[in-house]
């Protein structure tokens, strides 16, 4: 089999997949919840707030995948723990950078207004909008990348 073929195959599992979506659904909790207190009860503007959050998911996502989505994979003892957790950051760099440009443009560019009991929580609607655009970004390269699912795990 093609290094190709058997990094396509790695990706399309089925249980993988959906393991990372539900990784990812504990991450958007955590990165939601982040921004809801820093912003809503601390003052904190939206977009510092948000990174807060990404940053809080990223590190929450990584330990659960760490030990469900991806167990077996990778070699074990902490460097290499810390080896993966610092490419995680790497990796995941790209899909923060696609996850904050979609929420500001969210936020800053539509005129979109969510009031509820007399606040405007459209910044809270944004947020799991962009984390889903950012999601594949993630799954591709951390499969890839970090976690080397592709890879047969006899080194």
């Amino acid at each position: 089999m093609s290094d190709s073929t058997s990094r396509v195959d790695s990706l399309l599992s089925g249980a993988r997949f959906g393991q990372f979506v539900s990784v990812g659904v504990v991450g958007a909790l955590s990165d939601n919840t982040v921004l809801t207190v820093l912003h809503l009860a601390l003052g904190v503007p939206e977009l510092w707030a948000k990174a807060a959050g990404v940053e809080t998911a990223i590190v929450v996502m990584f330990l659960v995948n760490e030990h469900w989505t991806f167990a077996g994979q990778g070699a074990a003892g902490r460097r290499p723990f810390l080896k993966r957790l610092g490419k995680s950051h790497l990796v995941r760099s790209g899909g923060v950078a696609v996850q904050l440009s979609v929420y500001w443009v969210l936020v800053s560019y539509l005129d979109i207004t969510l009031e509820i009991m007399g606040t405007d929580l459209w910044f809270l609607a944004a947020s799991p909008i962009a984390i889903a655009v950012a999601m594949s970004v993630n799954y591709v390269f951390e499969s890839l990348f970090t976690w080397q699912v592709h890879v047969d795990d006899s080194r």
